[in-house]
């Protein structure tokens, strides 16, 4: 039996693709970083156990994600990025006004009463004075992210007269505030858990009943 070899076969590397890869080691990093920071703080957090809590060499952690900063950053980042993708706006404004602002609160409202926002929130009123960046970030990415969101789909409302308003800032702003900041701060003190899914999608309801009721368009006809 004659054996031939062929040159020109090229064999493929074995395992997905390097970004792949990279992709995953960095959700590794930044999980094990949300860890480090609610266990430790800002100040106390360490880079090198955040690698070990990851599995990683510090090599490859400061390679994918090279300071304290970035950690934070990228946490904050990640969990933005999930709430954008459960807006969704495209999908958002297909459906009818009061199921859509149903959606968008309980939306803000998982992001808003997790655990883990909270946690972050509580390190970052307590450590800013020292690392005034924390802030920055928690504002640039989390906060102000949120309130455009609301802010845009607020705006759309009103363009095609589903709704009337004033002052979109001062709107978004109420509905952020009615839907978070009691059971927030509840949370904050410690005075109560995280509030499960079913609470969340009540309170959604509620908040944007009241909204709605206040900013409909009013009929013309029934105005004396």
């Amino acid at each position: 039996m004659t054996v031939v070899h062929n040159p020109k076969v090229v064999r493929r590397p074995r395992g997905r693709p390097q970004v792949r890869l990279d992709e995953e080691t960095r959700q590794l990093i930044v999980t094990a970083a949300r860890h480090e920071f609610n266990a430790n703080g800002y100040a106390g957090a360490s880079m090198a156990r955040v690698a070990a809590r990851a599995g990683l060499s510090t090599k490859t952690m400061y390679r994918l994600i090279p300071t304290k900063a970035d950690l934070f950053r990228s946490i904050i980042s990640e969990r933005i990025a999930r709430f954008v993708l459960d807006v969704d706006e495209e999908a958002l404004d297909k459906l009818p006004v009061e199921k859509a602002l149903e959606h968008l609160l309980t939306a803000y409202g998982t992001l808003a009463l997790e655990q883990d926002t909270v946690s972050t929130f509580r390190l970052v009123l307590a450590e800013c004075d020292r690392f005034p960046e924390i802030a920055t970030t928690f504002s640039e990415l989390a906060i102000n992210r949120t309130r455009q969101t609301m802010e845009s789909w607020l705006k759309r409302q009103r363009k095609q007269g589903r709704i009337e308003l004033d002052d979109v800032s001062m709107s978004a702003g109420t509905l952020r505030g009615m839907m978070a900041m009691e059971p927030q701060r509840a949370m904050m003190l410690g005075q109560r858990e995280a509030p499960d899914r079913a609470e969340i999608a009540k309170r959604a309801r509620y908040c944007a009943s009241i909204f709605l009721n206040g900013c409909r368009p009013q009929r013309q006809d029934a105005i004396p």
